[in-house]
């Protein structure tokens, strides 16, 4: 349950946020679809902290890519 509300708010933030923002993600899947990837994947708290660590490695000088959960 806490899983689909977690995965949900990402989701939220995939539809009403992010477009506001516009692309800056520098890794293949986004860093958000990348959170959802990883709760689905590892459970949520894991998924969380992959997502959050995922997060803190995208900056502009990250090299980027493709990093799958």
């Amino acid at each position: 349950m806490l899983q689909r509300l977690a995965i949900a708010a990402v989701r939220m933030y995939q539809t009403t946020i992010s477009p506001l923002i516009g692309a800056s993600c520098r890794y293949t899947p986004t860093c958000s679809e990348y959170t959802v990837q990883a709760i689905q994947k590892y459970g949520l708290c894991r998924g969380i902290w992959k997502g959050v660590c995922r997060i803190a490695r995208c900056h502009p000088f990250s090299r980027g890519g493709y990093d799958p959960p």
